[in-house]
């Protein structure tokens, strides 16, 4: 985070600490606390931004902290995985790596304090009851066990923690106001049973702390100084402030709020992308489709487009929807600066030079990227045989000329990229029609740019040596939901997937330098886009590539 970006939070921080502040003279202490039951998405690395950015811009310090207060489907895959990912997009913790099931024993006994204070009780209300007895906007809620008396209490949540009820039998509740506006505070549940397995505790526990319960007294333990959380939670930031105020907690830390991030033609639900992932709908969470950002890694994201959308989009109070095109664009203007420029066919064709001498190939030096002088030059071969695209030669004999098409057709001349000028001669076909091979003639005047008699030529095209040339397998991605909303009113968000947001193409050709390409270096194919080696498919004997975005929006649209 740029240490001059400011925003709502900063405000509030600058405030707690001048002088008579809440926070003088302290050093700002943010946390991030993923939940390890999946991936991490780009929402999550806004988070990221903005709770290590925060601490980093104050010279403070983020901890990483595992909530894994609710072990059902909790998995170590998850937490290496988000370390993994934190680190890639370049922020780091220390030695502040915590779970939230290090605090069990405490949180328990914070619960007891509750209880013998009177502000906590044993409700044996069932689910059904529970829902029935909630009250509405005009009623208050009801339990009548809230009078339990405390030693009662004590004893019924000793024996909670001992196994001795079945699931749903009790809860332990807070006494706050059964009358209150704000439904989080209607006696909140703050542990209920559950006989799951946890992936560190294993069988140890069979009481579980609510996150409402759990996440103040783990901030407090910690000696957070501002707990930085999305805007689902501003309505329970009550509910925070009166746990870490009624149990003896080392610290009290400060909640505020911001809006999360929305993407268009995206779902960033962990449970609807696990869902993405059980049913097959994708390969994995690390498809490139995915918003995860193990899914934008392979598809040849970096944390520095994610990183610099995150702080062009700001931090924000009020929920909006960002166009999924504005994190594209950011990844192109950080690829427009470092990635190397190649050239790659992804629709072949012959095209063969008539007048050049059978047998011959010569060396091109060409640069590897114009906005970069550092990055230098390279080889390319050319010879008599080479591969286009098949899109840059109109047969006009047979179709009509496309308006304003300036590339291959009989009679007029294009400049192949780093080499000669050539014109189009025409075209062979197979016996069925098809298009073999095109024709043309070049001029050995205009090597490696030169044009001697200063004439114009309209279009330049990409093209490869067919005796030099490696064959690859190219996949190119679009929007995984056709729907801008897929999470929008009563939709089924499965009804809404794109059925061509993927397409592979094989028998691609790409020059020889690219025999040796490796992840996560980025490429530009020449008038194509931005590739990168597939970090999971690719391998020597099988070139896989991932376009990661277009060159602009309305390309193999």
């Amino acid at each position: 985070m740029n240490e001059n970006t400011s925003n709502f939070i900063h405000d509030f921080i600058d405030e707690d600490l001048a002088e008579g502040g809440a926070y003088a003279g302290k050093t700002i202490h943010t946390r991030f606390p993923p939940e390890p039951n999946g991936y991490l998405h780009i929402g999550h690395a806004k988070a990221i931004y903005i709770d290590f950015g925060t601490a980093q811009k104050y010279g403070g310090v983020c901890n990483l902290r595992m909530d894994d207060t609710n072990p059902a489907k909790e998995d170590t895959e998850f937490v290496d995985a988000i370390q993994e990912d934190i680190h890639w997009l370049g922020f780091d913790w220390g030695d502040r790596f915590f779970y939230g099931s290090d605090y069990f024993e405490q949180t328990y006994s914070y619960a007891e304090e509750l209880i013998r204070k009177g502000l906590a009780y044993v409700c044996g209300l069932t689910p059904e009851e529970f829902k029935e007895y909630r009250g509405g906007t005009d009623t208050p809620a009801r339990s009548p066990f809230r009078e339990r008396p405390v030693e009662e209490s004590l004893d019924l949540f000793r024996r909670m923690r001992a196994g001795e009820f079945p699931e749903g039998k009790y809860t332990l509740r807070a006494k706050i106001d059964l009358a209150s506006g704000n439904f989080n505070m209607r006696d909140p549940v703050l542990y209920r049973i559950r006989y799951i397995e946890h992936h560190r505790q294993g069988t140890k526990w069979c009481i579980y702390p609510m996150y409402d319960f759990a996440h103040p007294i783990q901030d407090a333990i910690e000696g957070v100084t501002h707990s930085l959380c999305s805007l689902e939670y501003e309505d329970h930031r009550p509910l925070y402030n009166w746990v870490v105020e009624n149990v003896s907690v080392p610290s009290i830390p400060r909640q505020l709020e911001f809006a999360r991030l929305g993407i268009n033609y995206t779902v960033m639900s962990k449970r609807k992308l696990r869902k993405l992932v059980e049913e097959g709908c994708v390969s994995g969470w690390d498809d490139p489709r995915m918003p995860t950002l193990c899914g934008l890694r392979r598809r040849g994201y970096t944390p520095q487009a994610i990183l610099g959308f995150c702080d062009r989009i700001g931090v924000a109070k009020m929920p909006s929807t960002v166009e999924f095109s504005f994190l594209e664009h950011c990844l192109r203007d950080d690829l427009n600066e470092k990635a190397t420029r190649v050239m790659g066919v992804l629709e072949p064709i012959k095209l063969i030079v008539t007048n050049y001498p059978e047998g011959k190939t010569e060396t091109f030096t060409v640069e590897n990227n114009p906005e970069d002088d550092s990055a230098g030059t390279r080889q390319i071969t050319f010879s008599k045989t080479l591969w286009i695209e098949s899109e840059d030669f109109v047969d006009v004999d047979n179709q009509e000329l496309p308006k304003k098409y300036n590339r291959l057709f009989e009679g007029n001349e294009v400049r192949l990229k780093g080499a000669y000028i050539v014109k189009c001669t025409g075209c062979h076909r197979h016996v069925d029609g098809r298009l073999q091979e095109v024709l043309c003639e070049y001029d050995s005047s205009t090597s490696g740019g030169n044009t001697p008699d200063g004439r114009k030529v309209k279009s330049t095209i990409h093209w490869v040596d067919a005796n030099t040339a490696v064959d690859a397998e190219v996949r190119i991605y679009d929007n995984l939901f056709s729907d801008p909303d897929p999470d929008g009113g009563d939709k089924d968000f499965l009804d809404c997937l794109n059925p061509d947001s993927l397409r592979i193409l094989s028998g691609c050709k790409v020059e020889k330098s690219l025999a040796d390409a490796k992840f996560p270096h980025s490429y530009q194919f020449m008038r194509l886009g931005y590739f990168c080696v597939d970090n999971r498919d690719s391998s020597k004997e099988h070139l896989v590539f991932n376009r990661s975005v277009a060159l602009k929006d309305s390309f193999n649209k």
